[in-house]
């Protein structure tokens, strides 16, 4: 494959997040030869996981093995690999030694790409923090004399944010629309592992077709499911067209 070799990267706050709105990224280009990989900074064990909590007897270790295992699940279904950090959520809190690990990630993996949340949430404070925390580290990975290593080959990949739940309240304006009607039965039957959040099926069944139903208005050619992303960095062009 073309891609062989590349890597995705994906930082989310919760299990879900990677699934509901980069979860059609995340298999096309694993469909494609990228190595696509998930750093998820929480279980979403306090506030991601309602329906675990109704369970009665459910405790807090219970509730994080169940979403660690859905999440791998979900990951798997998807093509992708995943590490957790355990930075627990509501609120979320990385450590110093979390900061110095994602450094290490973005210097392994050198992606071409870096998926993560968008840069504000009055809903839900996790997410900013997760996309702070990837943005910095993203940052400071290119800065040679921290941890200064031979053979240095990182580039600072282009970021895109994904979409949040309620975007008009995120200042979230999206200018890439992703075609993934290839992937979307893969996205769909992931879906399906997240249990806890099965509230949110449906709900982001609807997000893909409004945003397939504007990606082929945008494009002219037909598409049934999209996902809404906004490029955070300019594009370096040759020519417009």
């Amino acid at each position: 494959m073309a891609a062989q070799g590349k890597t995705g990267l994906v930082v989310t706050a919760h299990p879900g997040d990677f699934v509901w709105r980069a979860g059609g990224a995340i298999a096309l280009h694993a469909r494609k030869g990228y190595r696509m990989k998930i750093v998820c900074l929480s279980f979403g064990e306090r506030g991601e996981s309602q329906f675990a909590w109704k369970r009665a007897g459910a405790t807090l270790d219970e509730v994080k093995r169940g979403r660690r295992d859905e999440a791998e699940r979900a990951a798997d279904v998807l093509g992708a690999e995943i590490e957790f950090f355990d930075a627990g959520d509501y609120p979320l809190r990385p450590t110093a030694e979390m900061f110095e690990r994602m450094v290490d990630i973005y210097r392994e993996t050198n992606p071409a790409f870096v998926l993560t949340h968008a840069l504000e949430d009055p809903y839900n404070f996790d997410h900013p923090a997760a996309a702070q925390f990837a943005q910095e580290t993203r940052i400071i990975a290119q800065a040679m004399g921290h941890k200064p290593q031979a053979n240095y080959t990182y580039n600072a990949p282009p970021v895109f944010l994904f979409e949040p739940h309620q975007t008009e309240m995120c200042n979230f304006k999206p200018n890439v629309i992703l075609n993934i009607d290839e992937v979307w039965d893969t996205k769909r039957k992931a879906f399906e592992v997240l249990a806890a959040q099965k509230h949110l099926w449906e709900y982001y069944t609807r997000v893909g077709l409004q945003r397939g139903m504007q990606g082929g208005r945008n494009a002219g050619v037909p598409m049934t499911y999209g996902e809404a992303y906004q490029r955070l960095f300019p594009t370096v062009a040759s020519e417009l067209a």
